[in-house]
């Protein structure tokens, strides 16, 4: 499995649109056959940073997901409820192993 942590800060105006958004490209992502889960979390402490978790089989299947129109909806609608510019962080699976997915 090859995981990506996406954080993002958003406008704290805009925490319900980026919400709404986020959520309608996780339930159409979770679709994708090269998808394991994507999960959209919302920080305790601040409620303006979001953390995407998105668990695809391959390291090849994070690009396929950009080539999707939801991806490409989801990156033009929420770019303005940004208060930066978000940052990812990739990782490789090491427990539970990839089966448990």
């Amino acid at each position: 499995m090859y995981i990506v942590h996406v954080h993002v800060r958003v406008k704290p105006e805009r925490i319900e649109d980026f919400k709404k958004a986020s959520v309608e490209n996780a339930a159409a992502s979770i679709r994708e056959p090269g998808i394991a889960r994507f999960d959209v979390l919302q920080s305790s402490e601040n409620p303006s940073h979001f953390e995407l978790i998105e668990i695809y089989r391959t390291e090849q299947d994070p690009a396929l997901h950009k080539e999707t129109s939801h991806y490409a909806k989801w990156k033009e609608a929420v770019e303005p409820m940004m208060a930066e510019p978000r940052a990812s962080r990739k990782f490789h699976n090491v427990f539970p192993e990839d089966a448990g997915f």
